[in-house]
């Protein structure tokens, strides 16, 4: 479904990525991790359309979509979550999907992606699905971070993706939250199928969540394979987890 091809990208003589390259499956969880400043940030910034390739491509669906910009990467169903404090500030949790479903709307993407979106076409069906209509009424940049990160995600659902990019969606939460919305994560792609990609820090979260996993560091890719793969890895233990880390994501 998505095919990330020998993309580097350079700023100046920095190389924040070098000539990575992986794939994800329709239906996929996938995880992209790395140390401070390995360059996945970066890498997820490329897929979105925020930074185009200095070299290489992405394609999805077939289609190559390196060097559109962002809105037109989401037109093609390639929707990424914000921090809704800055992209919502001052709108109520009602108004941001109502804005989303608009946009949808405007962008033709209500009918094309009906077929496994028929339970999402108002406000009110994503507010109860994600249980948010208790917060409906309350201006996102007042939410607590866990309520934050819910509405960043449905906002992006009612936008109809066919893959879902998530930007560290368990950043700043305690446990319980980190596993209430993994689950609501696993649970759109068992239920509607939606094709998730994500970044994240929390490295317990991302095994128990994700399929498959591609770990970069110093800007290369020197992994990728399932999250019991990927946590015996000798070059992920050295450059990333440590000995002890790898040992407790594995439980």
């Amino acid at each position: 479904m998505l095919e990330v091809r020998n993309v580097t990208k350079r700023f100046g003589s920095n190389i924040a990525v070098n000539d990575v390259s992986f794939s994800i499956a329709k239906g996929e969880i996938h995880g992209l991790i790395g140390p401070n400043g390995s360059g996945k940030t970066t890498l997820f910034n490329v897929v979105s359309g925020f930074y185009a390739p200095t070299a290489g491509n992405v394609t999805f669906e077939g289609r190559q979509i390196s060097g559109l910009r962002p809105h037109r990467v989401a037109k093609a169903g390639l929707v990424r979550t914000f921090q809704l404090t800055s992209v919502f500030q001052g709108l109520s949790v009602r108004q941001s999907i109502e804005i989303a479903l608009a946009v949808a709307h405007s962008n033709g993407l209500l009918a094309a992606h009906d077929d496994w979106l028929r339970e999402f076409r108002t406000a009110d069906a994503i507010l109860d699905y994600f249980d948010l209509k208790h917060s409906a009424d309350k201006h996102a940049n007042v939410l607590p971070g866990g309520i934050q990160r819910t509405l960043s995600i449905a906002t992006a659902l009612a936008v109809r993706p066919r893959m879902l990019l998530l930007d560290e969606p368990l950043a700043g939460l305690n446990p319980s939250e980190k596993a209430r919305i993994a689950g609501k994560i696993r649970e759109l792609r068992d239920t509607f199928g939606v094709t998730v990609l994500l970044v994240e820090h929390d490295i317990k979260s991302v095994f128990s969540v994700c399929d498959n996993i591609t770990v970069i560091n110093i800007g290369k890719k020197i992994a990728d394979g399932t999250s019991s793969e990927i946590s015996s890895n000798d070059a992920v233990i050295r450059a990333y987890l440590g000995s002890a880390g790898a040992a407790h994501a594995q439980h």
